[in-house]
């Protein structure tokens, strides 16, 4: 390590040293993404030799220059990365790298969830993602189980239109409402909402996604500094998530969507899952929009409206529940 140091920021990076680290990882084939914490190994002309930052509870974006490999320079960002971590009180560490580094990153203890041909995601947890699967509710054994992945921000009748004829395309539906809390509404309200929405449907269960399905660390779109294909190769991972791992312990045969006909990103996402799903034994059932006044029932359309007090619009499209939420902030 003679000739080299490291230098850790926290929060935003000094002005001259932003550029230097986006060009630095866009040599290592990376694309720049601000980080809350960020870890530089210098050689001794002040040139990056290596980096990586965290956001959350993901590190990203580690990389070491070519020039430098076999150096371990990957040890200082690890050993400071790790170490802020600890002081925040996090415990639980996604990251991602390229598969071909899966063997380096098991010795720092991590171990891999699922990989693409771009990207391999892991987490310092040996059975992490099997521990959560199974604390979840399987169902009963038997018959068609299904899934509905949904962000619920907020818990429309739109929503509960799509529940529900998925509901009645199954014998069990698994309800998977976004638990990252990165949405206008608090993850643990919307949560609350959607299971106080579909309580009546008895063959519906409603549960978290933690952070294994569409969040910071299985949506990676700053991964590949190509950005045409970054958004399809995050894709391609959190489904690979949801083939490898949720399908086969929870006997899912069918994912029920409803057609994006206002986010690109979600209409890929669907175009996606129509593509990677159904040679993995899972039927895709993609359900028109709910429409009222000749309008499709949309959680974007209901925030704006709640942006702007339209009580009157806004009432219409929301069960009781999300309305008195919406009006009064109370939700229990």
């Amino acid at each position: 390590m003679n000739g080299f140091y490291t230098e850790s920021y926290e929060g935003a990076l000094p002005a001259r040293l932003e550029p230097r680290l986006r060009r630095f990882l866009l040599a290592q084939g990376l694309q720049y993404e601000p980080g809350e914490f960020t870890v530089c190994v210098r050689d001794d002309g002040g040139e990056i030799a290596a980096a990586g930052s965290m956001a959350g509870n993901v590190f990203k974006c580690i990389a070491v220059d070519d020039r430098f490999r076999g150096e371990g320079l990957t040890a200082p960002v690890m050993t400071a990365l790790r170490a802020r971590a600890f002081e925040k009180g996090i415990r639980h560490i996604f990251l991602f790298t390229k598969p071909q580094n899966e063997g380096m990153f098991r010795d720092f203890g991590f171990f891999p969830i699922s990989q693409t041909g771009d990207m391999l995601l892991m987490e310092n947890a040996r059975h992490g993602i099997g521990s959560f699967i199974a604390s979840l509710d399987h169902g009963p054994d038997g018959g068609v189980h299904a899934a509905v992945v949904a962000n619920c921000n907020p818990f429309t009748l739109g929503h509960r239109y799509l529940i529900e004829r998925a509901a009645a395309g199954c014998d069990t539906l698994h309800l998977f409402i976004l638990s990252e809390d990165k949405s206008a509404v608090p993850g643990d309200v919307r949560f609350a909402l959607a299971r106080q929405g579909v309580r009546d449907l008895k063959n519906v269960l409603v549960h978290p996604t933690s952070d294994y399905i569409i969040s910071s660390a299985t949506f990676p779109t700053y991964f590949l500094k190509d950005q045409a294909r970054a958004a399809e190769s995050a894709g391609r991972l959190d489904l690979a998530v949801f083939c490898d791992h949720f399908a086969p312990a929870l006997r899912l045969t069918r994912r029920f969507v409803g057609q994006e006909p206002f986010c690109p990103v979600t209409a890929a996402y669907n175009r996606l899952m129509h593509e990677l799903l159904p040679p993995r034994g899972v039927e895709v059932c993609e359900i028109p929009r709910l429409e009222k006044e000749g309008a499709a029932v949309s959680a974007s359309r209901v925030r704006a409206l709640w942006k702007e007090k339209r009580w009157d619009e806004l009432r219409p499209l929301v069960p009781e529940g999300t309305y008195r939420y919406l009006s009064t902030g109370l939700w229990e």
